[in-house]
């Protein structure tokens, strides 16, 4: 009798009893092509040899394609599995292993070698971690600081629940762009961001702007979840009295079935809407179609920021 076949651990063991949900179709707005270019190769063979993961994989973005051809990568830190099961989230949850240390030296280098105008540099939730993290990011920073001097960087953190002084230590290694996103609106947190506090996010992104007025904060939410339009406005409204500069709104994916299901995808016309009614708002920025994700165009929305933040837009 031969051996049974090695069962595979799943990536996202407690969504496994969730009924499936159906497979909606996407809209010919939403339909991406497959990434072929050489330059797309040449940023994964990278991300492996300095064994690094990307959130662009792990969160499978749709955008993947593009943004390795032109060499845009966003890094996400501390290993690859999370402490934490959003209902909306590709990456795996899990027990996660130790820190690697080599991770802020790799990150450095990736950005080095890639002539990174901008990079972004993300993580999975370390809840395990007596500081969620934060040291490491802060060293990240400061490596790809000296081993790429001309690479702005942008961070898009976890939320450091009950981590006394983690944001701070963030914020202390001087990143130009501080990104956390509150995903989205407040009636449906517990279902899609279990773990999570709504209000508790919004207060670390207007601390974030207390602690270094220069820095750019940045949020972004889904949408396609169940939220009204005039939810989305209110979050817009709590965002401003936070002081946030930049606003990503972008069409949720299901990964899965069993991930959280799509109740609609919103058309180019509503998100067209939805940047009009932000800018009047005050934002410096506002980024939102159907393929909008946090880190997507990061670079060339940095220069808008700063030439925003120039002409004094949101005064």
């Amino acid at each position: 009798m031969g051996a049974s076949p090695t069962t595979e651990r799943p990536r996202h063991p407690e969504k496994q009893k969730n009924p499936d949900n159906p497979v909606l179709r996407k809209p010919k707005w939403i339909r991406v092509k497959a990434p072929t270019s050489a330059a797309y190769g040449e940023t994964r063979k990278l991300m492996r040899e300095k064994n690094l993961a990307t959130v662009c994989e792990e969160a499978s973005c749709p955008n993947i394609g593009e943004c390795w051809s032109q060499k845009h990568a966003t890094v996400m830190i501390l290993g690859e599995i999370c402490t934490r099961a959003c209902a909306f989230c590709n990456v795996t949850t899990g027990k996660p292993t130790g820190v690697d240390a080599m991770e802020p030296e790799n990150t450095g280098i990736v950005a080095r070698e890639m002539g990174a105008r901008h990079m972004v540099i993300t993580s999975v939730d370390r809840d395990d971690l007596p500081d969620g993290g934060a040291e490491q990011f802060a060293k990240s920073i400061l490596r790809v600081r000296e081993l790429s001097p001309t690479t702005t960087v942008e961070v898009l953190t976890p939320d450091f629940r009950g981590k006394a002084g983690a944001l701070e230590t963030v914020i202390s290694a001087g990143p130009d762009v501080f990104n956390h996103n509150l995903e989205t609106v407040p009636r449906i947190y517990r279902a899609i961001r279990p773990g999570a506090d709504y209000k508790h996010s919004l207060s670390i992104l207007k601390r974030a702007k207390e602690l270094d007025p220069h820095v750019f904060t940045k949020s972004g939410i889904m949408v396609g979840l169940g939220e009204t339009i005039d939810e989305v406005f209110a979050v817009m409204d709590d965002m401003r009295e936070a002081n946030i500069d930049f606003m990503t709104i972008g069409q949720y994916l299901a990964p899965t079935p069993k991930h959280a299901a799509i109740e609609r995808f919103v058309t180019p016309d509503e998100f067209d809407e939805y940047k009009r009614i932000g800018m009047e708002k005050g934002f410096l920025l506002v980024s939102s179609t159907p393929l909008t994700r946090s880190s997507y165009h990061a670079d060339a929305d940095f220069a808008a920021l700063k030439a925003a933040r120039e002409a004094g837009l949101n005064k």
